[in-house]
C-alpha cells in the first residue's frame, strides 16, 4: 500500500511540476501553443528515459532504500527551479532570440534532469511489488492506473487551486518536500524491516 502511495505522489509531482512550467517560461517566452509543445516535448522525453533507466535499475537487487533515495534525489533536482529558475530564464532568453528554441533549451535546463528521476519511480515501484511472474501485468496495470490518477488530481490541484493560493517557488519547495519526506519513510521502513529479519536470527 505505501509504494501505491508513493506512485500515486510522484505521479501528482509531475505534473504539477509541468504545469508550473508554464507559468515558469511564460513571462520570458509567452505562453503560445509552441512553449507549450517544448514542455510537453521535454518532459515526454525525459520520463521515457527515465522508465529505461528506472527498469534497468529495478533489476539489480532492488529495495526499498534505493527507491527512497530516488525519492531524495527527485527532491533535490527539482529545487533548482525555485532557486535559480529566475536567473536561467534569463539567461537563456538573452542566449536564444528565437522563443521556439529558447524555451526549448529553458525547459531542458530546468525540468530534464527531475523528470528522468521522477520517470525512473514508476518501474522501479512495479518491481518492488511484482512477486511472481503472474501477477505482473495486473501490479502494473495497478500502480500506472494509481500513478496516473495521480497526475490527474495533480493536473486539477494545480491549475484550480494551488497556482492561485500560493507563489510557484513555495508550490515547488512543497513538492521538493513532500519527495524528500517519502524518500526518509521508505529509507526508514527499509531499516526497520532488516532489523524485524535480523531479530529472530538472535533469540
Amino acid at each position: 500500500m505505501f509504494i501505491y502511495l508513493l506512485a500515486f505522489t510522484s505521479g501528482f509531482c509531475i505534473m504539477g511540476i509541468e504545469l508550473l512550467g508554464g507559468r515558469i517560461l511564460a513571462p520570458f517566452f509567452g505562453s503560445s501553443v509552441h512553449i507549450w509543445g517544448s514542455i510537453i516535448t521535454v518532459f515526454m522525453l525525459s520520463l521515457s528515459l527515465g522508465y529505461l533507466l528506472g527498469g534497468k535499475l529495478s533489476t539489480r537487487s532492488a529495495s526499498l532504500a534505493i527507491y527512497g533515495l530516488i525519492f531524495l534525489f527527485a527532491a533535490i533536482t527539482i529545487l533548482p527551479i525555485a532557486l535559480f529558475g529566475q536567473w536561467l530564464m534569463e539567461t537563456v532568453f538573452l542566449a536564444i532570440e528565437d522563443s521556439r528554441y529558447g524555451s526549448l533549451v529553458a525547459s531542458m535546463v530546468l525540468f530534464f534532469i527531475p523528470t528522468v528521476i521522477l520517470g525512473m519511480l514508476s518501474p522501479y515501484s512495479v518491481r518492488l511489488l511484482v512477486k511472481s511472474s503472474h501477477e505482473s501485468g495486473q501490479i502494473a496495470g495497478k500502480l500506472y492506473f494509481i500513478s496516473t490518477l495521480g497526475s490527474a488530481l495533480g493536473t486539477i490541484v494545480t491549475s484550480f487551486y494551488l497556482i492561485l493560493w500560493f507563489d510557484i517557488n513555495v508550490i515547488v519547495f512543497s513538492f521538493s518536500g513532500v519527495l524528500a519526506c517519502l524518500g526518509i519513510c521508505a529509507i526508514v521502513i527499509h531499516k526497520s524491516l532488516q532489523l524485524e529479519r535480523l531479530e529472530p536470527s538472535h533469540v
